[in-house]
């Protein structure tokens, strides 16, 4: 199956004068799926392990003025879980997030520029866990030395991407949990977390501080009319405890209008307690939005292969507002239970909550025109025509070697190292 989108070009007027009250048709041919073309290498590890660059496609976000330009995130950068609790490998500490502008040429993806992330003032970003008081992870991170990672005040673990009308863009993480302006070039505009630790001084509810390491504000989303902002954790948050969640499928999504600063809240029903929970979410329109699930297991596996990985539509105009207009720690509390600790539907339901409604429109797993390989579906946008464009993290080309350092990230369907792709989807909706 190949999808056809039919859209008016005025490239035409550039070159023909006679022809300035004309516009042609150009005919975008997307395939069921394109793979990023020659990924660079970022660095050989001593034990020979190649670590790409690679790693866009924890977020994507199309051009609307450019229908085969596609911008993909990077998240923190190659890194994988040490030995110790709580602990991280970063490969490159001073790797600098970033977005990718990829095009689509004949099928494949090719990297034509990258945006470096940086601070107000310039300097580039890192992906090294933030201080306390700024979004602390509990994480201690390490080099591949095992030598100590100081934390970082430009540290960002950006995973949700949105791109505005002016060509600037909006990145959830999952530090802070933040989120942040950076125009076009990179260079961040405004930064807002639960602490009031970012730029400009505004905040998003304390409550979202309680965010699971790893598993913060996974996805983001804007409004048709660009004017809110739409996030959704990635995880049930550790409110008031990992242990008093520990059977809970209740995430949070949080609304935020750019202009005042106003937000809501909404709770939203994961399918089960063992998925790693929903990597992105997309706008249909003002109060209607796609959201993807998954397990952490590969597609097309001989064995423990990959069970669960769909696309949810889901509609908010229904969904009780969950904010706390104290702004507690907790937020709001139902019977003295926290929105978390309530666990499902019935939970939700003895309280007066009602959570936002979800309907499946895609299983990656079946509805694709062949397997999906992959252990990570994370970004998502749409086209004209309800046309579905899903990202997958290729981590790097790296996964943990299970003794303190990295080894490469092979598929188990194909056998070849993971390496970006998107996939094209035609939905009925």
């Amino acid at each position: 199956m190949k999808i056809k989108l039919l859209i008016p070009a005025l490239a035409a007027l550039l070159f023909t004068s006679c022809k300035k009250n004309e516009t042609e048709t150009i005919a975008i041919v997307y395939p069921d799926m394109a793979e990023a073309v020659d990924p660079s290498i970022l660095f050989t590890t001593t034990a020979g392990i190649k670590v790409y660059n690679g790693g866009f496609g924890s977020g994507v976000a199309v051009d609307p003025n450019e229908p085969d330009v596609f911008y993909m995130l990077t998240d923190r950068g190659s890194n994988v879980a040490g030995q110790i609790a709580n602990s991280i490998i970063i490969g490159k500490p001073d790797f600098d997030p970033q977005i990718g502008k990829f095009r689509l040429k004949d099928g494949k993806l090719f990297l034509e520029s990258v945006i470096d992330l940086k601070n107000e003032a310039g300097a580039k970003l890192n992906g090294i866990p933030n201080p306390v008081g700024m979004g602390a992870s509990g994480e201690t991170a390490y080099n591949l030395n095992g030598v100590v990672i100081a934390p970082s005040a430009n540290g960002i673990d950006s995973e949700g991407l949105v791109r505005l009308a002016d060509g600037s863009f909006w990145i959830s993480d999952e530090y802070g949990p933040h989120i942040a302006h950076f125009d076009a070039n990179g260079k961040m505009i405004e930064r807002i977390n639960p602490f009031g630790t970012g730029t400009g001084g505004r905040k998003i509810p304390a409550v979202f501080a309680n965010r699971r390491a790893n598993r913060g504000m996974e996805g983001l989303a804007i409004t048709p009319d660009g004017k809110t902002l739409v996030g959704i954790m990635q995880s049930p948050m550790y409110n008031p405890s990992k242990t008093a969640i520990a059977n809970s499928t209740v995430l949070r999504i949080l609304t935020f209008d750019i202009a005042t600063g106003a937000t809501k809240q909404y709770a939203y029903l994961m399918d089960n307690i063992t998925l790693t929970g929903v990597s992105d979410i997309v706008a249909v329109n003002a109060t209607t939005f796609l959201t993807i699930e998954r397990d952490g297991l590969f597609g097309g596996a001989a064995s423990n292969p990959a069970i669960f990985k769909k696309v949810f539509k889901i509609d908010l105009s229904g969904a009780t507002d969950i904010s706390d207009a104290a702004n507690g720690t907790a937020g709001k509390l139902y019977g003295g239970k926290t929105v978390e600790e309530l666990n499902n539907q019935a939970g939700l339901q003895g309280a007066g909550i009602v959570p936002v409604t979800k309907t499946l429109v895609l299983d990656l797993l079946k509805d694709l025109p062949s397997v999906y390989p992959h252990d990570k579906a994370e970004g998502l946008a749409l086209l004209p025509g309800n046309i579905l464009v899903i990202s997958n993290d290729d981590d790097f080309g790296v996964v943990d070697n299970g003794a303190s350092g990295f080894a490469q990230k092979i598929l188990p369907l194909t056998n070849a190292v993971d390496r970006n792709r998107l996939y094209f989807v035609k939905l009925k909706m």
